[in-house]
């Protein structure tokens, strides 16, 4: 992968001078610029560090689901044919909001990682006429503060609609709150990254009304399908290695949960993690557009290749699935 990267006179070699600007942390280093790892606290660290956010001279801020890393944004070294992971960045331009994000690099820095970090509740900034909430995980399980509860109370409020793109989606509490949501009359559109929505622990399978079992047989513990399955729910179309790396939800088209944060427990209570969610009607359209991409051409609803999972399951460990008809 390096070689694919760093390559730059595409000989096939590699020289002294290629392989260090191809390395970023290297060239980092070699700038003497200090750097720190989640085992900076004499743990095995963390879940994960899972962060990806820049503060600039206190008072730019960017953040999102992108990696700083070659396949997050142009493509796979090596693999002309992938575009990118489908991701987003989002800049701002605001002191207060900088200084929040500048307090978690702080304890960070002082090396505070993980579930040893004081991970406290949401904090508020208003950019313009725009209210921000940010959240830094993890936090234990028994704290109300955590992400996955801010997210569901966030879900709760919307009246009219909810649209998802995201690249692991484990949570079943945010499941039941769309089961809720959907039951209200709440218009609901999914996209779960393809990698991932077959997995036996991906709640996509729960909202189609499916089950798939591991390679165990067994079944992920409280799973719950759904009784009355949806149909606009599925899988983007993707250049063949590209992830579908968003962790975004518009809500009722003028709320936007972004972030690091996988919907996923271990998001919540592991990692390293940022959660924003922002009320602006104008960054919600920007949003909705994207999610309108990816919705041209999804493969939605039980796609070919989870029918065959799922035939290859009942066929294997007997007949676990549950409603297997997916209605509108």
């Amino acid at each position: 992968q390096l070689a694919a990267l760093a390559d730059a006179n595409n000989d096939g070699r590699l020289n002294a001078e290629e392989t260090l600007n191809g390395d970023a942390m290297a060239l980092l280093e070699t700038a003497g610029v200090p750097l720190k790892d989640d085992t900076a606290d004499n743990s095995k660290g963390s879940g994960l560090m899972h962060h990806k956010f820049m503060v600039i001279d206190q008072k730019h801020v960017i953040f999102g689901s992108a990696n700083f890393s070659n396949s997050d944004i142009h493509g796979d070294a090596g693999a002309g044919h992938t575009k990118g992971n489908t991701n987003h960045l989002i800049k701002v331009n605001d002191q207060a909001l900088a200084q929040i994000f500048r307090g978690e690099f702080e304890k960070l820095w002082n090396n505070q990682f993980g579930i040893n970090k004081e991970s406290g509740s949401t904090q508020e900034a208003m950019v313009g006429t725009a209210k921000l909430q940010v959240l830094f995980a993890p936090h234990k399980r028994s704290n109300p503060s955590n992400g996955l509860a801010i997210i569901a109370n966030t879900l709760k409020q919307a009246k009219e609609k909810i649209d998802l793109a995201l690249f692991v989606f484990s949570a079943q509490e945010l499941t039941g709150v769309l089961e809720e949501r959907v039951r209200a009359g709440i218009k609901l559109r999914v996209l779960v990254d393809p990698g991932f929505a077959s997995r036996s622990y991906s709640e996509l399978l729960d909202i189609m009304g499916v089950s798939l079992p591991d390679k165990r047989c067994k079944l992920e513990a409280k799973n719950k399908p759904w009784q009355k399955p949806l149909m606009a729910v599925g899988i983007p179309k993707l250049a063949n290695g590209d992830k579908l790396h968003h962790k975004l939800a518009v809500i009722d088209g003028k709320t936007v949960i972004s972030g690091s944060f996988n919907w996923s427990p271990s998001a919540a209570h592991g990692n390293d993690e940022t959660l924003v969610i922002i009320h602006s009607a104008q960054l919600a359209r920007h949003f909705t557009r994207e999610i309108d991409r990816l919705w041209g051409g999804a493969n939605l609803g039980i796609s070919p290749g989870l029918e065959k999972k799922l035939d290859k399951a009942e066929r294997f460990c007997g007949k676990v699935m549950t409603n297997r008809e997916v209605s509108p």
